[in-house]
């Protein structure tokens, strides 16, 4: 495990969970399901087995710098790189690689997103300690296709080369293509064909292979930072990144990488994934009331009431009656009552749009 190392993303600054998350406590850093944790806890709890303390890396904004250091002090500060503003995941990437290959140039990197949740943890970890036994051998970039349960509009999707495996590793395959979010006409075809699988974000490389395709594939972003390797780890680095960030264009590692190197590899899992982007995810997530009801408080009584998700978690006593198909959400005495077909329209009710 010397060499493992894990990289959370976690600038992101979506508000769909109005009123618990806000631009300026998005919701990686709030407790979701009302389980005493927050998604960003949750993502470093489960990698603990794979990857020592000492190697996990935050990557945030920096107007996140304080709650990251507050909600993971098993974190080294220095482990903690700010962003000044906001370039999308290949800058992110990039920087992050070469901060790591600074001090460790035989490292093997797992890249995740924060603020997602995975019901089966040992599963997670087998496939993940899997994958990177895979990529420590090889110069494979290794992605994570979550196996669909449903049609899914929301996500993206790898097209995986399903007829033969890796000789390395029999489940491990060719990625074909990478597909945009679809339709529902052309989820409903996704998800008849097993070729095809959720793109859940979560990547696996050596730091060689990852600084390699970015010089071949995105070669300004990656000179923007290779550039800085005199200076990481110093008093200068802020500053240095401060200056430079800004210049890198604004792109994501799909489209900067992904979609156009050679050996990008695939592994089908299953393990109760959800990228929890909307309040309609949480139902998959958190268990129902025989009524399909998804309550997440200390102490919540409905009646007459069915297909709602009520989230009062900082209220004393809540009763709801008669709704059928709503949100009920409170936080910071701010309260949101929504019919969960409109939940999209949540960022222009409460102007975080």
């Amino acid at each position: 495990m010397n060499h493992n190392h894990l990289v959370i993303m976690a600038g992101g600054v979506g508000s769909r969970f109005w009123p618990m998350s806000t631009p300026e406590k998005p919701k990686q850093f709030i407790d979701v399901l009302g389980v005493g944790r927050t998604l960003i806890q949750l993502t470093v709890d489960r990698f603990r087995p794979v990857v020592d303390p000492e190697n996990i890396w935050i990557v945030t904004n920096a107007s996140y710098a304080d709650i990251v250091a507050e909600q993971l002090p098993e974190i080294p500060k220095s482990n903690i790189l700010l962003e000044p503003c906001r370039r999308n995941t290949a800058p992110c990437i990039a920087y992050v690689s070469w901060r790591i290959k600074s001090q460790d140039k035989k490292a093997n990197i797992v890249v995740s997103p924060s603020d997602h949740v995975v019901l089966d943890t040992a599963e997670f970890q087998r496939v993940i300690t899997h994958c990177m036994a895979y990529t420590a051998e090889t110069d494979a970039i290794v992605t994570l296709g979550m196996k669909p349960t449903r049609p899914e509009t929301g996500y993206g999707y790898i097209q995986a080369d399903l007829s033969v495996s890796s000789p390395r590793n029999k489940e491990i395959y060719r990625v074909d293509s990478f597909k945009e979010k679809p339709d529902a006409e052309t989820a409903q075809k996704y998800i008849k064909n097993p070729s095809y699988l959720w793109n859940a974000g979560i990547f696996i490389w050596r730091v060689e292979t990852i600084v390699n395709a970015m010089r071949v594939y995105a070669p300004a972003i990656n000179e923007i930072f290779e550039d800085l390797l005199a200076v990481y780890g110093s008093e200068k680095e802020q500053e240095e990144i401060d200056r430079v960030f800004p210049e890198c264009e604004n792109i994501s590692i799909d489209y900067a990488i992904l979609e156009k190197a050679e050996e990008i590899f695939v592994c089908p899992a299953s393990f109760g994934w959800s990228d929890l982007g909307t309040y309609g995810s949480l139902q998959t997530q958190v268990k129902s009331d025989l009524y399909g009801n998804t309550l997440i408080g200390e102490d919540i009584s409905v009646f007459d009431t069915r297909n709602c998700i009520v989230h009062t978690t900082d209220e004393k006593k809540v009763v709801v009656q008669g709704l059928d198909g709503y949100i009920v959400a409170e936080k910071n005495n701010r309260l949101l009552i929504c019919r969960l077909s409109d939940e999209q329209m949540i960022k222009t009710f409460t102007g975080q749009g």
